[in-house]
């Protein structure tokens, strides 16, 4: 995906520069007086720019964004090194963040931040956090399955009876975090194992959205995908999900992984205080109140908002407890390609 670039970060960089000998600030990159954050953001973007207006409203400082997917993103950071003009990372995954994480490229998370978040939905690194999440569902046609029919585990997906019977989006980071889990509960074999099977019985479609709706079609009993693309699409006309059910795994199942949302602050960044406030802020009651209130569906995960109520709680889920600092992208796109997935 080409970047989208909200706004011009060389003017931003050349001023700073101008300035700086005269701000008694290290945090600021200042432009007519307002300070300045860039953000490379892989999180949805009206969910993301709804936090940048609380965030400069509250606080006065500006937020340029730069928007992409997970990989991409985390990629382009591994590359730019030290010399990145970004200040904060937002992903939808974890498995992006922990590719940062591990090219040593995040300063540490702000104690009083990570007292917001509970454990089990930030690394044990403590080298960045979590800012949301979504869980894994089996989203099934209810006209074409019932109850009993319905897979116990996600490995069920393995056998061959559900041969042409179910879709994912294997290209997608959303369905790699879900192997990612895997991996991690499964191990190597089993998970490899699995997907070799996967290859065989699934239809792959381009996107979660696209495989709800082929669901919904009738077109496969069922997709692996998360939570928030049924209630998003019900929240609007519900055309490409009225004949759609959620199956939560639970039982600590792989299939019932939740995946968490990460931010961090960038090592290299210049504007470290600034940064650290934004994290700060999309993890306080405020910022978690977006995720509630607004059109994401995604689940807060911090300072104790309770998510949309039309949402199963979080701890009705029956999640697997996974560090996210353990889930890693590469093993798993390397098991997907062997697997013939990507």
């Amino acid at each position: 995906m080409k970047l989208k670039i909200v706004s011009s970060l060389g003017l931003v960089v050349a001023a700073a520069l101008t300035l700086g000998a005269c701000s008694g600030s290290t945090s600021s990159n200042e432009s007519n007086g307002q300070q300045e954050i860039t953000v490379y953001n892989a999180q949805h973007e009206e969910l993301t720019q709804a936090w940048v207006d609380a965030f400069t409203k509250a606080t006065g400082i500006k937020v340029n964004l730069r928007n992409g997917d997970d990989t991409e993103l985390s990629n382009q950071l591994v590359q730019e090194g030290k010399n990145s003009p970004a200040d904060v990372f937002l992903t939808e995954n974890s498995p992006a963040m922990t590719q940062a994480e591990n090219a040593g490229l995040f300063a540490d998370i702000d104690a009083a931040t990570l007292q917001q978040v509970p454990e089990q939905y930030r690394p044990s690194t403590k080298k960045w956090t979590g800012i949301a999440a979504r869980s894994t569902v089996f989203a099934y046609n209810k006209q074409k399955l019932q109850g009993s029919q319905l897979p116990k585990s996600i490995m069920d997906l393995a056998d061959a009876q559900w041969k042409g019977r179910w879709g994912a989006s294997p290209s997608g980071a959303d369905f790699q975090a879900i192997v990612s889990a895997m991996l991690e509960l499964k191990g190597e074999q089993a998970t490899q194992d699995w997907l070799n099977a996967m290859k065989s019985n699934v239809k792959t479609y381009k996107g979660n959205s696209v495989a709800m709706k082929a669901v919904n079609a009738g077109e496969i009993e069922g997709a692996v995908i998360y939570h928030y693309y049924y209630f998003g699409d019900q929240a609007n006309t519900g055309e490409n999900s009225n004949n759609v059910s959620l199956h939560y795994f639970k039982n600590q199942d792989p299939g019932a992984f939740v995946s968490v949302s990460g931010g961090g602050v960038l090592a290299s960044s210049k504007h470290q205080e600034a940064a650290q406030k934004f994290i700060n802020f999309i993890t306080g009651k405020t910022g978690q109140e977006v995720l509630k209130n607004g059109t994401s569906f995604e689940y807060p995960v911090a300072s104790e908002v309770a998510p949309n109520s039309k949402l199963t709680p979080l701890k009705d889920l029956q999640a697997p407890v996974i560090d996210p600092a353990k889930l890693n992208s590469s093993a798993v796109t390397d098991l997907m390609t062997k697997a013939g997935l990507l």
